[in-house]
């Protein structure tokens, strides 16, 4: 970071993150404005996993972390992953909760026509550390009125 660094980029959120397994790779932005962090597959030495077309599995990362109140990680699909082999997160985003401290897995589904193999240090998604905001819920009798109304799924054209 220099003087010529955004103001947005020279306080960023503390993400601690503690490695479960020497094989695992920390996360890490690829470019300089990127959003998300890379997600790297960690498996045991010499394991593969094949995701056939159709189906799902859940990749290890090897990762636990703490992510800091306000703040959830969303795991989203890595784009080239996607594109060039219907490869993506099936529950896109999928949330991390900042009360969690497990181990990061990411779902994957293969939507595209071929296997497609996962080897060790494989990025297979990205992680973005977005705030939250919290809700009051309060139940009422009656909605403010707008143009749209209820008017559903493909209403606004």
């Amino acid at each position: 970071m220099n003087d010529l660094t955004p103001a947005y980029f020279r306080d960023p959120v503390r993400l601690p993150v503690r490695l479960l397994s020497d094989r695992a790779t920390l996360p890490a932005y690829k470019s300089e404005l990127a959003a998300g962090l890379d997600l790297a597959a960690c498996l045991p030495e010499g394991e593969i996993v094949t995701l056939r077309p159709g189906s799902i599995v859940l990749i290890p990362t090897g990762l636990a972390m703490a992510i800091p109140p306000g703040f959830e990680g969303q795991v989203r699909p890595r784009s080239g992953l996607a594109t060039k082999h219907g490869v993506t997160v099936p529950n896109a985003p999928g949330t991390i909760d900042a009360d969690y401290r497990g181990e990061v897995k990411v779902a994957l589904v293969n939507l595209g026509r071929e296997d497609f193999v996962i080897e060790h240090g494989v990025r297979v998604a990205q992680l973005v550390i977005a705030p939250v905001a919290r809700a009051r819920v309060d139940a009422v009798e009656s909605l403010d009125e707008t143009a749209r109304g209820a008017g559903g799924f493909g209403s606004t054209g």
